[in-house]
């Protein structure tokens, strides 16, 4: 069975919309991952740290058509060239994908994901797509959260988890540091 992880940036109030401010990302406050906080590379050690741990991508389609004609071409995430991606979407179609990027397979639902979790190999990395991640949570199906909670407040944008009437659903703090610069390390596993 793979573990499924998300992987992203989160304000204090817990909006994880527009952290880097690109092509597509609305959020009237986007970029303030980059913006008015101190760069202290010890921070972004998790992004380093988890691509040991990283077998394969997945990402809505908002979040496949931004990163798609950037990172392949980046040298910061040139490790992930190869790795196996995973794009969830019910519109995208075979002729939107990426060439030269490793192989892409599009997920058509949910049940797609949970089937494709019960194979075999290791971490599966969600990047961005906080609605795929919503729904992902929802359903269950996430069983770690790698999370750099940022010192400000966005008061509206998407946020990471729905506010769908659910049971609860315990998580287990696995590792946390704190930064000069405000930000928090958090990464938690989801109690089964």
């Amino acid at each position: 069975m793979r573990d499924l992880v998300y992987t992203g940036f989160m304000s204090l109030d817990g909006v994880v919309d527009s952290p880097g401010g690109g092509p597509g990302e609305e959020h009237r406050s986007g970029g303030w991952v980059f913006k008015d906080l101190e760069f202290v590379p010890e921070a972004w050690s998790l992004k380093g740290e988890e691509l040991t741990d990283t077998t394969a991508l997945m990402f809505g389609r908002r979040s496949y058509e931004a990163f798609a004609p950037v990172w392949p071409g980046s040298e910061d995430h040139a490790a992930y060239q190869e790795l196996p991606k995973y794009v969830v979407s019910t519109t995208l179609s075979d002729d939107a994908l990426v060439d030269g990027w490793g192989p892409t397979t599009i997920l058509r639902s949910t049940e797609d994901v949970a089937a494709l979790k019960q194979g075999e190999g290791g971490a599966i990395f969600i990047h961005g797509s906080a609605e795929l991640a919503r729904r992902l949570s929802d359903a269950g199906l996430i069983d770690q959260y790698n999370l750099l909670v940022f010192p400000v407040l966005l008061g509206a944008g998407k946020s990471l988890f729905g506010r769908a009437d659910r049971d609860k659903q315990m998580l287990t703090l696995r590792e946390s540091e704190s930064y000069p610069n405000g930000i928090l390390k958090l990464i938690y596993d989801v109690r089964r």
